[in-house]
């Protein structure tokens, strides 16, 4: 089976890739020079196909290398088919970039940017058929009882809860839970389809008979003193064991450790926006777009400045105290979309439905995220990024960082002009609580590629604001 074969079938997968590049490159080539229907322009005959099919040596790997980078060869069990194409197309968009920007520096102007075009577009449509074909094959044999995943849970938990939530949530990932050993619950309690099978001490007669593919310890907190005794079993049996912590309401998502001269020490919150280097290419990221997107936009915030003017007293420019980077305060900047009101009016809450104190022209402002454009110079200022955690006014981070776990863990990170909280609806009056648990997924997942896919779903879908009153 599949699962057997799991290093095979990886190494098959990275052909088939490497194939479907060069089939795409060649079938470009051929609709630009060499088909019917191709439009011969100037740069025909210029290059011999010598030429151009010599550069596949540069292209295969260097695209395959782009695909690891772009966690394109994870395991297919738990990954969104969707994130996975705009995965292909944002690897084959940076590709594209990276030999442009070769031809430029080694100044080839008679590379055909046209066959070039077509070959882009038919690398994204081919890879996403294939990957979608594949996905599908597993599929199939897993609905035929193939290719699955059998597991065994020790210990009942909340995390065993969750755990056998998410897999019968999702049983195109093809895990079978084959039951719970528990000490403290009684046998032949059931948890979603799930029985627990009897006391831990049963692995000692069950690992021995059963053709389980993974064991998965989710002791809960109170029984962690076995946890030594319950691994030494499973590392005897030779069968893969893995640990699903039960404090997830402590801990994070991603807690990363590090070796203190042979003492492993567990960090409590993974922030990849703290090692130098990629606060350094975000920054760089920041300031590009900030500054491209101020004259692109120029236009529209001229007119939202002249239409703030004209229907209504007051400044063009709304600055409001946020809290930033490290719990500093700074001056956001926004359209003013309000009628003027004194500060203690100001502070009493945020905007609601038909708030009365909202303009005419403010309305669309708001509706449009228009009013955000001015955050662009806040931006270039390092006060905020182009994508990260919304900020907040000083009282309601005072408020909320009492009622709502883990809020402060935002201002690790600098605030955003868009978030993941936001694309996914989460803006205006909307559920802060939600809305901070995206936040935290963001700060503690970051990736370049990661804000990549944010700025780019925020053009699709992040401009419209339903919840912007």
């Amino acid at each position: 089976m599949i699962k057997d074969n799991q290093k095979y079938f990886n190494r098959l997968h990275v052909v088939l890739d490497a194939a479907v590049i060069a089939v795409s490159y060649m079938l470009a080539w051929y609709l630009r020079f060499a088909s019917p229907f191709s439009n011969i322009g100037e740069d025909v005959g210029v290059l011999s196909a010598g030429t151009y099919f010599n550069m596949l040596f540069l292209i295969v790997p260097g695209y395959l290398i782009l695909y690891y980078n772009f966690n394109l060869y994870t395991p297919k069990r738990a990954t969104v088919h969707k994130y996975e194409i705009l995965s292909i197309f944002q690897a084959n968009t940076v590709g594209m970039i990276l030999l442009m920007a070769g031809w430029y520096l080694v100044s080839q102007i008679h590379f055909s940017r046209g066959m070039m075009a077509i070959f882009y577009v038919l690398n994204i449509v081919l890879m996403g058929i294939e990957r979608f074909l594949i996905r599908s094959l597993l599929q199939y044999f897993r609905d035929k009882g193939y290719n699955l995943k059998y597991i065994l849970l020790v210990g009942y938990s909340r995390a065993a809860e969750e755990y056998i939530r998410r897999i019968n949530d999702n049983p195109q990932w093809g895990y079978v839970v084959r039951g719970i050993l528990d000490d403290s619950v009684p046998r032949g309690t059931v948890y979603r389809g799930v029985k627990v099978l009897g006391e831990i001490e049963n692995l000692l007669y069950i690992l021995p008979q059963s053709s389980l593919d993974e064991i998965a310890i989710t002791l809960p907190l109170k029984d962690y003193d076995n946890l030594e005794h319950i691994v030494d079993i499973c590392e005897k049996s030779g069968v893969h064991t893995k640990f699903i912590p039960d404090y997830n309401s402590m801990f994070p998502s991603r807690p990363y450790t590090e070796d203190l001269m042979g003492l492993p020490v567990i960090n409590i919150r993974y922030v990849p926006l703290t090692n130098t280097l990629n606060w350094i290419a975000k920054r760089v990221v920041d300031v590009v777009v900030a500054l491209v997107g101020i004259v692109v936009s120029s236009p529209v915030m001229l007119l939202a400045a002249i239409a703030v003017r004209c229907t209504s007293r007051g400044p063009i420019i709304f600055r409001q105290e946020r809290i930033g980077l490290h719990n500093k305060p700074f001056k956001m900047y926004k359209f003013r979309t309000m009628e003027v009101q004194k500060p203690s009016a100001e502070e009493k809450g945020w905007t609601t439905k038909d708030d009365p104190r909202v303009t005419r022209v403010g309305r669309f402002l708001r509706r449009t995220s228009i009013d955000e454009l001015p955050q662009l110079f806040n931006i270039v200022k390092g006060d905020m990024s182009v994508v990260g955690p919304r900020p907040e006014r000083p009282q309601f981070v005072e408020k909320f960082k009492e009622e709502i776990p883990r809020y402060m863990v935002k201002h690790q990170v600098r605030p955003g002009l868009t978030g993941w909280a936001q694309i996914n609806g989460y803006r205006g009056d909307t559920s802060i609580k939600r809305r901070i648990e995206y936040d935290i997924f963001y700060i503690e997942n970051w990736t370049m590629s990661f804000d990549i896919k944010i700025m780019f779903l925020t053009i699709f879908k992040g401009f419209i604001n339903k919840n912007a009153y």
